[in-house]
């Protein structure tokens, strides 16, 4: 006689397979890390390059790909469950390291960081999925506080340790071994420990509401303008990723030209990463009092810490303000995305913040172009200047039109169909 099999959720009943995602999270952020510090310093030292645009190229391939990548990657995770999604992300992540060694031009590590992009998109987006099934609806928002934590760790830790192996050895080929070791090692978890979670969310999800399996493009169009409240979401993701991808590209070029050497600025854009570790704190405070009030504080808080970058000199002070805006980021940075989680049916939930991630990481493209023309045209400060101003008008678009979406005290109540149209059609707000 077969039984049903038990999909009770929680992160104690699934420590096993939890800790597994989180330590492939960790990966993930490893990899995109090894290439925070050295990277920009590499095309300027080694391959030449003088442009601040064309540095930024590499990011900007980086996050159009990885955007419309995490679009596909919750409705290819609802398809075809989260496991083949996250082994084809870290099989892309594989000639990542030989291209990083290799390269002749600048143009083959843009090139490289399409791989870069889809390996983000495809690896965390399934992470944090994975995690929120097992999680189920009561510690969604710890669920998401700890893979970011541990995500963005990664993120530090790559920064870090290969800001150290090129500071004794060189920019390359050495700190790109450690980046090849993370991809292998990855890969095989994926392959050989990782256990589908897809039928979790499934059993958590009510056939008879009237959300549930919602068509795809009815799920992008009311998480992209649908909802006021999934908008308001949507556009923070988007801004907020500008600051990363000024600690990506301005942070280091701007510090070594104020004299800091490669392994200090190794150490200031790690602090700013390091900070995201308090996500595993500011996740679990959201659902005690809320998604909204950390975003806000998040959006003012980070923004302020950008400004400060270029207001004060010194590596105490530089590495004091990175850490004041990495706080910042670790207030908004989960919580925006539980919105999402929250306001989304589980049938359609992994597509829905797909269309978020989206929104979210293509700020990672439009903020490469826009920094990389405030330094290319007036100067370094310019982007910093630019990007806190463009925080703290985003976190005042949050401030009137978010309201709250957590399950016990939310106000955010999702928009009704028409009476007269079918499930097909959403309306506006």
């Amino acid at each position: 006689m077969s039984t049903a099999p038990d999909l009770t959720q929680g992160i104690r009943e699934h420590l096993g397979q939890f800790s597994l995602h989180v330590l492939l999270v960790f990966a993930t952020g490893l990899t995109i890390g090894s290439e925070r510090a050295v990277v920009p310093v590499l095309g300027e030292e080694v391959l030449g390059v003088t442009s601040f645009l064309v540095i930024g190229s590499f990011v900007v391939s980086f996050g159009f790909v990885k955007s419309i990548l995490n679009l596909y990657a919750g409705k290819w995770g609802e398809e075809y469950g989260r496991k083949p999604v996250l082994i084809l992300g870290w099989a892309t992540a594989l000639p990542l390291p030989l291209i990083l060694i290799f390269a002749p031009s600048w143009g083959w590590i843009t090139a490289g960081n399409v791989l870069l992009g889809i390996n983000q998109a495809l690896t965390w987006s399934m992470a944090i999925n994975a995690k929120i099934d097992l999680a189920g609806p009561e510690q969604r928002g710890l669920a998401v506080g700890i893979d970011e934590a541990f995500g963005y760790t990664g993120v530090a830790a790559g920064a870090w340790i290969t800001g150290v192996i090129a500071a004794r050895t060189n920019l390359r080929p050495e700190p790109f071994y450690f980046l090849a070791a993370v991809v292998v090692l990855a890969f095989l978890i994926s392959i050989f420990l990782i256990k589908e979670t897809v039928q979790y969310a499934e059993a958590e999800g009510d056939d008879d509401h009237h959300d549930a399996n919602l068509p795809f493009m009815d799920v992008l169009k009311r998480a992209t303008y649908g909802d006021k409240t999934l908008f308001a979401a949507a556009q923070a993701g988007h801004i907020e990723n500008f600051v990363d991808t000024l600690f990506w590209i301005a942070v280091p070029l701007y510090l070594t030209s104020q004299g800091l050497g490669i392994e200090a600025v190794g150490v200031v854009v790690g602090v700013h990463s390091a900070m995201y570790f308090s996500q595993i704190a500011t996740g679990g405070l959201a659902d005690r009092i809320g998604r909204r009030p950390p975003v806000i504080a998040g959006m003012f808080l980070a923004g302020g810490g950008v400004l400060g970058m270029v207001l004060v000199e010194g590596y105490l002070q530089w590495a004091a303000l990175a850490a004041a805006s990495g706080l910042g980021m670790a207030l908004l940075y989960p919580n925006l995305m539980t919105v999402p989680g929250d306001a989304a049916h589980p049938t359609w939930r992994s597509a829905g913040m797909g269309v978020y991630r989206m929104w979210r990481d293509s700020g990672y493209g439009v903020g490469a172009i826009l920094i990389g023309l405030a330094m290319e045209f007036v100067n370094a400060e310019a982007a910093f200047y630019m990007t806190a101003i463009l925080m703290f008008l985003s976190g005042a678009v949050v401030f009137v039109w978010m309201e709250e979406t957590h399950p016990d005290f939310g106000t955010h109540e999702p928009p009704e169909p028409a009476p007269e149209q079918s499930a097909q059609t959403i309306p506006q707000d």
